[in-house]
């Protein structure tokens, strides 16, 4: 029994000796890494600093040539990209044993499962740097996509940014402006207005046309080149309907002023001429229970039929 005992007590010591040097061995280890650490820390800090630098040089010199959106995620991105060398450089300072190429293979598996992960946010960054690139619109143009419709305040990294013309902002991702249609208002420095007199089929139409041209020259705002126009578009119910169209300013808040003052000239200049702009004729035809009424007749109920006598 005593000789029993004596075995499981060396036993326990030698355990506990050889945690001993394993913990021994970690703490020089650890002593030893100290410097290569400090050193990757620094590496780490100058990456950081160059980066910034970096985003910085780049965004002055991208706004020389190119929107402020596309200095912005251009030079953000190009700074991310030395940052990520420099961090790469300080892992293979801090552990010698590690290779390049591991840290190059380590890089790619991590990527593919980032890729997976951040699906949706990868694919909004591509399609901003695909907007910027191309450049369909830029800040200040008026747009419309998906049903929204404002002036474009900037582009990026995730979506584009819209203020509507109430007043309010909307986030698109980028992603679904870079895949949907887009109308670009004030792409082109003008564009066409429009809208539809009606006069009466007794006034000349010819006649009536020449005046809304003549009305539309002089409102302050339309386009002289390329000219008014005056086109009878239809023969309605009970009038005869043209369609005044003229070139004016694209922007929107201006161009709806020149519509509103467009239409109130044209009326003014209608009225002028002694040309009829009538309303809807409507026609109605008497049944018996209504001549019962107007003649005063008792034997018509509430919901307007006859009582049989």
């Amino acid at each position: 029994m005593e000789e029993l005992a004596s075995q499981e007590d060396g036993s326990v010591a030698e355990v506990g000796e050889e945690i001993s040097q394993n913990a021994q061995s970690m703490l020089d280890n650890f002593v030893e890494s100290l410097p290569r650490i400090g050193v990757a820390l620094a590496v780490i800090i100058v990456g950081y600093v160059l980066s910034r630098w970096l985003r910085s040089l780049l965004r002055r010199f991208f706004c020389r040539s190119h929107t402020k959106s596309f200095a912005n995620v251009m030079s953000r991105l190009a700074g991310w990209a030395l940052l990520s060398v420099f961090v790469m450089s300080a892992l293979a300072v801090a552990f010698p044993s590690v290779k390049p190429v591991d840290l190059l293979a380590g890089l790619g598996f991590f990527s593919v499962a980032v890729g997976f992960a951040f699906q949706d946010i990868l694919e909004n960054t591509l399609s901003g740097v695909l907007l910027l690139i191309r450049q369909p619109f830029e800040s200040g143009d008026q747009i419309e996509v998906q049903g929204q419709t404002g002036t474009v305040e900037g582009i990026t990294i995730r979506e584009t940014r819209i203020k509507t013309f109430d007043g309010q902002m909307i986030l698109i991702p980028n992603r679904d402006v870079y895949k949907n249609v887009i109308r670009v208002q004030t792409h082109f420095p003008e564009r066409r207005q429009a809208f539809v007199v009606g006069i009466a089929f007794e006034n000349d139409a010819r006649e009536a046309s020449q005046v809304i041209m003549d009305a539309l020259r002089s409102v302050e705002g339309v386009l002289l080149d390329p000219a008014p126009e005056a086109l009878v578009s239809e023969l309605g119910v009970s009038t005869v309907n043209i369609e005044a169209r003229f070139w004016c300013d694209a922007l929107q808040h201006n161009s709806r002023l020149i519509l509103d003052d467009a239409i109130v000239t044209v009326k003014y200049w209608l009225e002028d001429a002694s040309i009829e702009m009538p309303a809807d004729i409507i026609a109605l035809q008497a049944t018996p229970s209504f001549k019962a009424a107007v003649q005063g007749d008792g034997n018509v109920t509430p919901g307007g039929a006859m009582q049989s006598t």
